[in-house]
């Protein structure tokens, strides 16, 4: 993490955060092995909400630490990512992310966009998302209000991103800072 995802000028301390190694099922139906790095004020809630999804099967392609993807949020969700802390700002702007505080997840990242008009433009996150932009359009990995990977995530407290009024990021789950 070193360097990569804590990066020299991160301003949380190391001992805020947590290791969770955590099971999912894959897009093959496998059981896999992930692994997040998240807040301690959430990791608790993180172990139940995954193992929850475990036990529902709930298709996740991958669960792997952005460092793998030397914390370039871009390449790991255009490998369809799904990760959590990465000290970095939220796009477009100066401002410490949730993912900088550990606070934030996203899940199947490829298929759930950040979506958000930036000087007239269309911004989309992964880059090679488009197709997925469309959220009325049904497709296997789509994460809604009646998606179990939503509920449990709001019953836990999260805040999704799929309900910002100025940007949606549809892979995006939140929690404040007590």
């Amino acid at each position: 993490m070193q360097g990569r995802s804590y990066k020299a000028d991160c301003t949380i301390d190391r001992e805020e955060l947590r290791y969770v190694h955590i099971l999912h099922t894959g897009f093959d139906g496998e059981t896999k092995e992930g692994e997040l790095v998240v807040n301690k004020a959430i990791a608790d809630d993180v172990l139940a909400i995954f193992e929850e999804l475990y036990r529902a099967k709930y298709p996740i392609e991958k669960v792997r630490l952005v460092d793998e993807y030397d914390a370039d949020d871009e390449a790991s969700m255009s490998d369809n990512n799904s990760s959590a802390f990465n000290f970095r700002t939220i796009s477009h702007t100066t401002t410490i992310s949730k993912h900088g505080l550990g606070m934030a997840i996203d899940i199947n990242p490829l298929y759930n966009p950040y979506v958000k008009t930036v000087n007239g433009a269309l911004s989309i996150e992964p880059a090679n998302a488009a197709a997925y932009v469309d959220q009325s359009e049904d497709h296997p990995y789509r994460i809604d209000h009646d998606d179990l990977c939503y509920k449990l995530f709001t019953e836990h407290g999260f805040t999704w991103g799929g309900d910002w009024v100025h940007s949606k990021d549809y892979q995006h789950f939140e929690k404040e800072s007590n």
